[in-house]
């Protein structure tokens, strides 16, 4: 035997370790964006219930994910100290009990206060899940994982907004909470059900870790970082402008939808599956600043279409909207990593900071657009932050670099991840 390389013996594509360690990460994908989301798409019955604006109820959603933003590096540090899987179980396990105490806040600042705890304990899943992947996997096949439990994390977008959507048009809002919730519990079952118990426990040597001096520069300094932190601001404030105030719109004038139809048109989330596996293919034959430009501007302009009256056009445009959104966040993230180099997980982690801060801070005031001028304003600010995005991001245009690994990480063709070892690819949620 050469004991210059020994073998790695960790699990290989088609072994049982391999199947249920994916399942379990897909599970806590589930578990942890099903609940995430789970007031945006009742939103509207919020505001009336509580007798609030829709900018207020949208700090149900701000304060969740601006916490998760937050406490994401504190999550990624116990992750180092104590083992990925533990802090994958307890954030998952403190958010749940957070929110089955969620439906039974009767006023809207408890209700965004236990919002914002159980998003700072969501956090601690971004902030392990890729990592855990990428060192427990054999290095030739953890792409593809990853890639699956990148799949999972909007099918629980998806999957969280419908279930809330459906259970609060039978019962109001707080069934709709506890709907995704007892999602959420279920998916925790599978998680420490199905993960196999030797890829338990605390990390691998020279896996992960918050990086020292030098990586963070890389993540901070190296140029056209800024750029591609702003994708992530710009575009996800657009993003989440859209999706907060659509059940307002669709069940108010001239649609008039009850809140079961109106939940149901969430189903076009799917398009962000799809968006995130074309992203490489397209990275990579045209390269990544193409496919950035083209995502922000089509995004852009089916911001517009929403402004039509009539509800075959409107679903077409979020299908549009949200594939594209999915490609242009794919490809930026992807791109970051590989251009912070011994930084990308700083880099992701940053990247990661500014999407969410998108989603708390630039969520909210497309809300105040929307109560102070109405939903056509609003829709003009998401514009406005698509344009700012293709501005911010005029200095990445000379680039011609291909990213072999955002196809690797987001198709699950190939070993990109393996092969860039522990610190693994970026997440997308």
């Amino acid at each position: 035997m050469d004991t210059a390389h020994p073998v790695d013996d960790r699990p290989r594509a088609g072994t049982s370790a391999y199947r249920r360690t994916v399942v379990a990460m897909v599970a806590v994908a589930v578990a942890t964006f099903a609940q995430l989301w789970s007031v945006q798409p009742v939103l509207p019955e919020l505001a009336a219930d509580l007798g609030e604006s829709a900018a207020r109820v949208s700090l149900t959603v701000s304060a969740a994910t601006g916490a998760l933003a937050g406490f994401a590096l504190v999550w990624s540090g116990l992750g180092d100290r104590f083992g990925r899987t533990r802090v994958i179980a307890v954030s998952l396990a403190v958010a749940t009990l957070v929110g089955c105490a969620a439906p039974f806040a009767g006023d809207l600042w408890l209700l965004v206060a236990l919002r914002a705890v159980q998003g700072a304990a969501l956090g601690g899943v971004p902030a392990a899940a890729v990592a855990h992947l990428s060192e427990v996997l054999h290095p030739g096949d953890a792409a593809r994982a990853i890639g699956v439990y990148i799949a999972g994390n909007p099918l629980g977008g998806m999957g969280g907004r419908l279930v809330s959507g459906w259970a609060a048009a039978a019962g109001g809002w707080q069934w709709g909470v506890a709907a995704s919730t007892a999602v959420g519990v279920l998916a925790w079952l599978v998680f420490v059900c199905a993960l196999p118990r030797r890829t338990r426990g605390t990390p691998r040597a020279g896996g992960g870790g918050t990086g020292g001096p030098s990586r963070w520069r890389a993540a901070l300094a190296t140029p056209g970082m800024a750029a591609l932190y702003a994708q992530a601001l710009l575009l996800m404030g657009a993003f989440m402008t859209v999706y907060n105030l659509l059940g307002f719109r669709l069940t108010g004038g001239p649609f008039g939808l009850s809140q079961a139809v109106a939940s149901s048109l969430f189903v076009a989330y799917t398009a962000g599956m799809a968006g995130s596996a074309w992203s490489g293919r397209a990275g990579g034959r045209w390269g990544p600043y193409r496919v950035l430009a083209v995502s922000a501007a089509v995004m852009g302009a089916a911001a517009a279409v929403l402004a039509a009256p009539w509800l075959p056009v409107v679903a077409v445009g979020l299908v549009v909207f949200t594939f594209v959104f999915f490609c242009a966040h794919a490809t930026a993230s992807a791109w970051a990593a590989r251009r912070a180099g011994a930084g990308r997980a700083q880099a992701s982690s940053v990247y990661t900071l500014a999407y969410y801060v998108g989603a708390s801070v630039l969520g909210w005031v497309g809300g105040l657009f929307y109560d102070r001028w109405g939903w056509g304003a609003a829709l003009v600010f998401a514009g406005v932050l698509c344009a700012s995005a293709l501005v911010a991001g005029l200095g990445l245009r000379s680039e011609r670099e291909a990213l072999p690994g955002a196809g690797v990480s987001l198709t699950g063709t190939g070993g990109g991840a393996g092969e860039r070892g522990g610190d693994g690819p970026p997440k997308v949620v």
